[in-house]
């Protein structure tokens, strides 16, 4: 026969069982002492069992009270979180969130994650700190970044993520970026033997920044220049003087008179994207960070341009 009681008969349990008395129950609970005793009356009728045994002395529990109070502390407990959770829902999600991400992360990645959240919890803050990715890893260990999107490449001490929580974004295919007047903007896909005696336009910066340069195994590639920014890369590759690479993250980002371009290749430029932490995230951070997903999962899967017939 199922138990079913009020959850204040289990709450006047409890109390009578710390106390050692209705009296002490009574001055706990706020209850008068008669209604501490028409509560535990109750739950003896309900529970069919004494749960007191009364005497000139106070009162003893047998053990069927104190099995049922065992239970009874799980159930409070569990209606309790109810209650939280129930509440959440009503409250808005504060917080304020500071993300680090290296440059290529601004173009797309970084406002459309929170842009998201700011739609989805306007009352959460998301800075955004651009910096190279060793700096961000200094940073979060300094605890003056909640969460970083990093690159990582193959090299397995090219960054020290010890102690560090890690997730891999989605980043999708590298692509290689033409200006719209190049040949190769006009065919759907290339293949490897396409990108051999290309002029190349390479990024150039501090160990750990994500660089993008000549695709490998490209045969006998030329270096044109060697450019720090990507709008000013770019800029090259918009007049037609070379060709580079460029991540899904970047394409969306890319200017007037460039064009990305997929290539067919069995070994492609290995480097990863990460979402890092140093510890446990709050609600807030770990809401930018589902969000850091969704859109990095979308970039991926979008396509660099409709296919060409």
């Amino acid at each position: 026969m199922p138990l079913d009681v009020h959850p204040q008969l289990l709450r006047a349990l409890a109390a009578v069982l710390r106390t050692g008395s209705f009296t002490g129950a009574s001055e706990e609970t706020g209850f008068t002492q008669s209604a501490v005793s028409k509560q535990i009356a109750a739950l003896e009728e309900a529970a069919g069992v004494p749960l007191f045994q009364r005497g000139p002395r106070g009162v003893v529990p047998t053990a069927a009270a104190l099995g049922l109070a065992r239970h009874g502390a799980a159930v409070l407990d569990h209606l309790d979180a109810a209650a939280r959770e129930v509440a959440a829902l009503d409250r808005p999600l504060l917080g304020r969130v500071l993300l680090g991400g290296f440059p290529t992360t601004a173009m797309r990645l970084a406002p459309e994650t929170i842009a998201r959240v700011r739609g989805d919890h306007p009352a959460i803050e998301v800075v955004l700190l651009e910096s190279s990715t060793p700096v961000q890893l200094r940073r979060l260990r300094a605890g003056r970044l909640d969460l970083a999107v990093v690159a990582v490449g193959t090299e397995p001490d090219e960054h020290d993520l010890t102690g560090l929580e890690t997730e891999i974004l989605p980043s999708g295919a590298l692509h290689v970026a033409v200006a719209d007047h190049h040949p190769w903007a006009r065919v759907r896909r290339l293949c490897l033997r396409d990108l051999a005696d290309a002029d190349w336009v390479v990024g150039r910066g501090g160990r750990g920044e994500p660089q993008f340069g000549v695709w490998p195994d490209a045969e006998r590639p030329r270096v044109v220049a060697e450019i720090d920014a990507w709008s000013s890369r770019l800029g090259f590759v918009a007049a037609g003087l070379g060709v580079t690479t460029v991540p899904a993250l970047a394409i969306a980002g890319l200017p007037r008179g460039v064009v990305a371009v997929p290539v067919d290749a069995a070994r492609r430029p290995a480097r990863a994207f990460l979402v890092a932490s140093s510890g446990p995230l709050d609600e807030a951070a770990g809401v930018v960070r589902s969000a850091l997903h969704e859109v990095a999962a979308e970039i991926a899967a979008a396509p660099a341009r409709p296919d060409r017939a």
